[in-house]
């Protein structure tokens, strides 16, 4: 006991405070080795801006790219860029525990409140444990995904290579990255079902969060999985239909995208569209060719993103769907927000108004931003604000913006990108702590006001 209770008075910042720091640390080391002339194909260093926005990319796992990966960097360079993917996918207590692990150190308080912090977890109890599963978890479906991806890729690449391409593919797809080598992300694989299929399985299983992952390896029932996760599959349920559904109607025959396709291929490209907006950055269809219509909803499935404890980012389904819940509790007039017969606490409530609100502020903030730097490159606002959101949700997708951003730009989304990884989560935590420190013994009278 005193011996946690020393571990605990070590830790001077807070856990979301000194992981913010150490994924700053590995942007640096990625930047720094990135920016090496052995990583660039060319023999000469890429520079300090661009060596930074890949490694930036490649950490908070976003997939926007100023060169092409496969052309530009060397296989040290690919290298160092799927170990960033894999690090800030899984999350960097996470490794650190898995090198914990393989060298027998004990798991102090410390780096289980760092744990607890990063897997976004209310509690410490079996964070060690589920920490364990997480990583059993992602080795296996990464080795299942290597395996099916290797059917299509080594018959078409030779064995090393096609063995090379499926491991880097299957982590990529799995931490939500969007990275490739094939020099046009999966267009070419536009109508391959193993491909696609596997990709999609791959991202939205990284999308769903560990935490629900878990909760369904050990329930098995749909019934008896927690509200967190009941919440989780029904908005990842909804918005895979919706997006389907948009994609499919609006681009059906749009010849720049789905025009050209069979019904098979109209069928399986719409699911894919509506899948890799959840931050996996993958593309089979031309995005800067989409309807004006499938272009909005794809905005808004990037922001959404992915759900919490994920590899994914955005502000994440819960937050929408607690949000949305409270919208409806409170135009049927009942007392409480409620959903499968369970009530959702006001702090909630409150935490998740405010992460959209910080959220949408920040999206605002950058497209203004980007707006003035990039007048002169000739480039739309919808182009602008497709880049911001995408930047922010960490997804990857991009209108042909990327290449093109000035240097102001490209620090700009690269910032973007670093709040949208951490942002949300340390936002969430930060106010529950301070809610804890800041109850007081008294209270200020209620004051009305009109909203509305």
């Amino acid at each position: 006991m005193e011996n946690q209770e020393s571990n605990l008075s070590n830790l001077k910042i807070h856990p979301s405070q000194f992981l913010l720091l150490w994924f700053a640390v590995l942007i640096f080391i990625g930047t720094t080795l990135l920016n090496l002339p052995i990583a660039s194909v060319d023999g000469r260093s890429i520079g300090f801006i661009d060596a930074l926005f890949t490694a930036a990319s490649a950490v908070c796992v976003t997939g926007l790219t100023v060169v092409n990966t496969a052309v530009h960097w060397t296989l040290f360079g690919k290298i160092v860029i799927i170990l960033l993917i894999q690090i800030g996918g899984l999350g960097i207590m996470t490794m650190a525990t898995l090198i914990a692990f393989l060298f027998g150190k004990k798991i102090t308080l410390k780096d289980r409140l760092l744990m607890q912090e990063e897997m976004n977890t209310s509690t410490l109890q079996g964070i060690v444990l589920l920490t364990k599963r997480v990583l059993f978890l992602t080795i296996t479906v990464e080795f299942i995904g290597v395996v099916l991806l290797s059917f299509v890729f080594v018959p078409d690449f030779g064995l090393a290579k096609g063995i090379w391409f499926s491991i880097f593919h299957a982590i990529s797809a799995f931490c939500n990255a969007g990275f490739d080598l094939l020099g046009n992300s999966l267009v070419d694989y536009v109508t391959n079902p193993l491909i696609n299929f596997t990709i999609i399985s791959l991202l939205i299983i990284g999308g769903l969060g560990f935490y629900v992952l878990m909760d369904i390896i050990q329930r098995k029932r749909l019934k008896k999985l927690l509200i967190h996760s009941k919440i989780v599959l029904l908005i990842t349920a909804v918005l895979l239909m919706f997006g389907f559904l948009i994609v499919f109607i609006f681009e059906y025959n749009n010849p720049a995208t789905l025009g050209g396709l069979n019904l098979p291929g109209k069928l399986m490209s719409s699911f894919f569209l509506s899948a890799t907006p959840r931050t996996a950055g993958f593309n089979t269809l031309d995005t800067s060719a989409l309807s004006p219509v499938t272009t909005f909803f794809i905005i808004m499935l990037m922001f959404i993103g992915g759900s919490p404890g994920s590899t994914a980012g955005g502000v994440k389904t819960t937050t929408v769907g607690v949000i949305v819940i409270a919208i409806v509790g409170l135009v049927k007039g009942s007392e409480d927000t409620e959903i499968f017969k369970r009530r959702i606490p006001i702090t909630m409530i409150l935490r998740a108004i405010a992460i959209m609100g910080i959220a949408i502020f920040l999206v605002i903030l950058t497209t203004t931003i980007l707006l003035v730097t990039e007048r002169n490159t000739g480039f739309s606002f919808v182009d602008i604000i497709f880049e911001t959101v995408s930047a922010f949700g960490t997804v990857g997708l991009s209108r042909g913006l990327t290449p093109n951003l000035t240097d102001i730009g490209r620090i700009v989304v690269t910032l973007t990108m670093f709040i949208g990884r951490l942002g949300p989560l340390t936002i969430a935590f930060g106010i529950a702590q301070n809610q804890h420190k800041n109850k007081g013994y008294y209270k200020y009278p209620e004051g009305k006001i009109m909203v509305g």
